[in-house]
Parts: structure tokens; sequence; C-alpha cells
């Protein structure tokens, strides 16, 4: 469902450097998508920013986990200020592993990201995703 919804919003092309906690998302990856990969997450933003600002359109990020965000923060900064329209998605450990606060689970995922966003928002439920996603892209444009 999420990917159908990708589709009609025309993010198929996704820039990202994935960890374990992204694998869900990466799992059935779809063929007709793109995956860009970068070895750091702030050059997964870099990339990003230049393909919404050449194309007009939303770029989707998806990032690490917490640190892969807290890399990420410096060129979404930037991102922020030369107004280009990003998504920007984050792992998230395991919820039954958030209370025994693992290295890669974030915190404070939703204020990880401020002041450098339009809107930042931790589904709760895996069937809230697609409503985050067009919330997020309608807050890009």
């Amino acid at each position: 469902m999420t990917y159908d919804l990708l589709r009609t919003l025309r993010l198929t092309t996704v820039f990202g450097n994935p960890g374990s906690t992204e694998q869900p998302f990466l799992q059935d990856f779809p063929e007709d998508f793109t995956y860009v990969l970068a070895l750091q997450e702030a050059s997964v933003i870099a990339m990003a920013d230049t393909f919404a600002q050449v194309t007009g359109r939303p770029a989707l990020v998806n990032v690490h986990s917490s640190a892969g965000l807290g890399n990420a923060v410096g060129n979404l900064v930037a991102a922020y200020h030369g107004n280009t329209p990003l998504i920007v998605t984050s792992g998230q450990q395991h919820r039954d592993l958030l209370i025994g606060e693992p290295y890669l689970g974030n915190r404070e995922a939703i204020t990880l990201p401020k002041p450098w966003v339009k809107w930042s928002y931790e589904p709760a439920r895996a069937e809230d995703v697609p409503e985050a996603f067009m919330r997020a892209y309608a807050e890009a444009l």
C-alpha cells in the first residue's frame, strides 16, 4: 500500500544509507523504484537536495536511525534554507527494544530534526505510514 502511494506521488527514487532498522522498508523494494545509495547520510541529503531542485519535485530520503539522522542534519539545514522539498524518513529500533535504550534507538525521533523540517512525525503503527507520507508530501510542497 505504501509503495502504491509513493508511485502515485512519483516518489520512486529513494536516496539513502540504510542500516538494519531500514530493512523492513527495503525487504520487498519494488523493481520499478530506484535506490540511490550513499556511504554517509550528509551525502544522501545533498544528492536528494540536488535531485529535488533539478526536478522541481519532492525527493524521498531514507537514513539510518538516530546517528544517521544526526549525520544528515548539517545538509538538512542547507536544504531547509534552500526551500528544498524533501521527505526524510529515518529508521527506528523495534518498539519492544526501546525500553532498553538501544544504541541506535532514536529517543527523540520527532525532536531530532527540528527546527530544520516543516513537520516531524513518528507513526505508531504500520498502517499509519501512508497517511504520514501524504502529510509529509503536502508539507514538502
